[in-house]
């Protein structure tokens, strides 16, 4: 199958690469030239447009960073609609709101496409490891078409419901990730202060209640995770501006449904101080920087 990719971020390169080593032919596309060209060196063809990548593709993949990014790559005049096949299959992989999703999706339909949200989880280490989780909103015979491809990239392909759903999942997640995050940091912080090994607290944490993906998998504590991005000056990952990104859009889609999120509010605010401080561009477990001189 010959698949286009569009967006070769932190996330959206390995995922390529995943691909690549999966036996299928990739065309990719992005702003950024030294990630295109790094694409082009693992094996990827470029394009020089999202319309010229989507006419020479039977299944096109978008990994953006907002939704304002996404509206624009898939509705532009030289954008996905415009130079897609009428039976190409289209999967967007970005974390946006569910109503856009469902717009774009009936976009496509009207154009004579179908498309699927696909929203991902498992942050850098998953999109190297090809261990993503794929959240997908779609009808049921297009998920039976983009299961094996999705497979290529992740261990755990979830089909959520109807268009839109995918998304509904991923902001819900996102908003949970947040806010154990931020608990991990405030507790590695004070068990410190109280003279503790941050190993030896971590370790117990995880073999015991407190345990989470934050404490075990992408523990904030330098040195405690050796491959988390925290023992790596915490370089992303997902930056803190896209989890704030992330949370912002879960509490819109919550006051929409009438529904409290008292703990996603403090949180967003926690991140924002972060971003204030001149760290949005560092990954989202610096938020323990609020908490401690690490």
């Amino acid at each position: 199958m010959k698949i286009g990719f569009i967006g070769l971020g932190n996330m959206g390169a390995p995922m390529v690469e995943n691909l690549l080593k999966a036996g299928h032919a990739v065309c990719a596309f992005d702003i950024n030239a030294s990630a295109l060209a790094q694409a082009n060196a693992c094996g990827a063809s470029v394009e020089s447009s999202p319309k010229a990548l989507a006419a020479c593709s039977d299944c096109i993949i978008t990994a953006l960073p907002s939704p304002r990014h996404v509206r624009q790559v898939y509705l532009a005049d030289d954008g996905i609609l415009a130079g897609a096949a009428k039976d190409a299959c289209l999967v967007d992989c970005s974390t946006i709101d569910p109503d856009t999703a469902r717009e774009l999706v009936s976009a496509a339909a009207k154009n004579g496409q179908r498309m699927a949200d696909a929203p991902i989880s498992g942050g850098s280490l998953g999109a190297k490891a090809g261990t993503l989780t794929f959240m997908v909103g779609a009808e049921a015979d297009l998920f039976s078409r983009l299961e094996p491809v999705l497979k290529c990239m992740g261990a755990n392909v979830v089909r959520c419901g109807g268009p839109g759903s995918g998304q509904a999942v991923k902001i819900c997640n996102n908003l949970l990730l947040a806010i154990s995050m931020t608990g991990t940091s405030e507790v590695m912080a004070l068990g410190v202060k109280l003279g503790l090994d941050p190993a030896i607290l971590a370790q117990v944490i995880n073999t015991s209640s407190g345990r989470c993906f934050s404490s075990d998998t992408y523990n904030p504590w330098p040195g405690v995770s050796p491959d988390a991005p925290a023992s790596h000056g915490y370089t992303p990952g997902a930056t803190a501006e896209i989890m704030l990104k992330d949370i912002t859009l879960a509490l819109d889609a919550a006051r929409q449904v009438k529904q409290p999120a008292m703990l996603g509010g403090i949180t967003e605010q926690l991140y924002h101080m972060l971003i204030s401080r001149g760290l949005g561009s560092k990954d989202l477990s610096s938020i323990i920087k609020l908490y401690a001189d690490v």
